[in-house]
């Protein structure tokens, strides 16, 4: 029987991803944008809409853009719950952990992203009403998208990073100091294990008004180096040379248009 739930778990689980990326890919089409981010005629129309248009704009909506963050949040965080969620089931080998416990630490996490779907909706309805981004959530000028990357890149070498990411690196030490049994306990860990989750992720999703929003390999990209992040053999090895990349990269995206307009 507990066989039988674990292969259950463990297929909801991954097919949960699946449907996530599907989804998006669904959504990306529907806009006309191929898997770049790169607008086809009529995404290229509506990027250059103005969002205070009296007409429907789902982009320009908090409801939809909740939605599609919420979707997002799965499609991403989902793959590097993997190491949270097998060390859950080493205890409940060990200790007393129990399959609903596993549902609850899954919960927890679902609450904690929803919540971050929220905010960074609200930011980015926020950043294109105020003309930084444009109607497909791309950073308008290279000062701002240069910015963002030095800034997400500087995080990097932060203690709360550092913090942040020994957690996510290490569930296995946050369950055996704060261990509780049955959904309520799991739900209660999943809560605080997604905040640090969150605080540790946060910049690579904020960098899709660097690379669109709806551009899927730049998100698979980021979705990736989240999980080798916290890969428990290499992942304290990828941090900060990360953040160097990040600057790098937000330099040339800065100083490129001066070097060619000089």
């Amino acid at each position: 029987m507990q066989g039988t739930l674990r292969t259950i778990g463990w297929l909801s689980f991954f097919a949960a991803i699946l449907v996530s990326w599907v989804f998006l890919y669904m959504m990306a089409v529907g806009m006309d944008l191929d898997l770049l981010g790169r607008p086809g005629p009529m995404g290229e129309t509506m990027r250059n809409m103005d969002p205070r248009m009296d007409m429907y704009m789902p982009m320009a909506e908090f409801g939809p853009l909740f939605a599609m963050w919420a979707v997002m949040m799965a499609a991403m965080m989902l793959p590097t719950m993997v190491p949270t969620l097998r060390a859950y089931e080493d205890l409940m080998v060990s200790a007393n952990g129990t399959r609903i416990g596993w549902w609850g630490v899954l919960l927890g996490y679902f609450i904690v992203w929803a919540a971050f779907a929220a905010l960074i909706a609200a930011v980015q309805l926020a950043l294109l009403f105020g003309g930084v981004i444009d109607m497909l959530g791309i950073g308008r000028s290279a000062l701002f998208q240069g910015g963002l990357l030095i800034a997400v890149g500087a995080f990097q070498f932060t203690r709360a990073k550092e913090v942040c990411h020994g957690v996510c690196h290490s569930p296995m030490s946050y369950f055996l100091t704060r261990w509780r049994t049955g959904f309520d306990g799991g739900l209660r860990m999943g809560l605080g294990l997604g905040a640090f989750c969150v605080g540790c992720c946060w910049g690579f999703m904020a960098l899709g008004f660097v690379g669109g929003v709806m551009n899927l390999a730049w998100m698979g990209l980021a979705t990736l180096f989240m999980v080798i992040e916290k890969l428990p053999q290499i992942g304290h090895y990828t941090t900060k040379p990360m953040g160097v990349l990040l600057i790098a990269a937000g330099v040339a995206v800065i100083g490129w248009p001066l070097v060619m307009g000089g």
